[in-house]
C-alpha cells in the first residue's frame, strides 16, 4: 500500500505514458482524492489544434490511478466513461478524481477535467477492481 506522496510519486513514475509520453504531473493525493497537472503543449493537439480526447482520458484516468492506489489497496481500471465537454481554451490541464463508492473490491471515481481558466473539458466516471484486495 503506498501511505506517502514520495511512494506515490516513485511508483507513478513507472507509468511512462502519462509521465514521459503525455508529461502529467502529480500534484495532490490523499485516500480517495486525486489531482493531476498537465501544461499544455503543440504535441497534444489533434489535427484540428485541439486538445486531442486521450489526453483528456489519460489524465483522467491517470487522476483515479493516484486517488484509488494512494492508502488502498492495489486497484486497476475495472471500467470508465468520459464524456466530452468542450475543448480547453487554458494552456494548463488538471484532473480532479473523488472518490464516489468504495467498497470492498470494487471503487467508483468522479473525475473532473477543467483548464487553468475553469474550463470544464471533460467528465469521467471511472470504476477500479482492487486487486490487492483478493486473497
Amino acid at each position: 500500500m503506498i501511505k506517502n506522496m514520495e511512494e506515490l510519486r516513485e511508483y507513478f513514475k513507472k507509468d511512462l505514458y502519462a509521465t514521459q509520453a503525455t508529461g502529467i504531473e502529480i500534484e495532490k493525493a490523499e485516500e480517495g482524492y486525486g489531482l493531476v497537472s498537465l501544461n499544455l503543449e503543440s504535441r497534444h493537439e489533434n489535427a484540428g489544434g485541439k486538445v486531442m480526447g486521450g489526453v483528456y482520458y489519460t489524465m483522467a484516468d491517470f487522476a483515479f490511478g493516484i486517488a484509488a492506489n494512494f492508502n488502498r489497496p492495489a486497484t486497476v481500471t475495472l471500467d470508465s466513461q468520459i464524456t466530452f465537454l468542450t475543448p480547453a481554451v487554458g494552456s494548463r490541464l488538471f484532473a480532479e478524481a473523488k472518490v464516489e463508492r468504495d467498497g470492498e473490491h470494487t471503487c467508483c471515481y468522479y473525475v473532473q477535467v477543467y483548464d487553468d481558466l475553469g474550463t470544464k473539458c471533460a467528465i469521467a466516471t471511472m470504476n477500479g477492481f482492487k486487486i490487492g484486495a483478493v486473497k
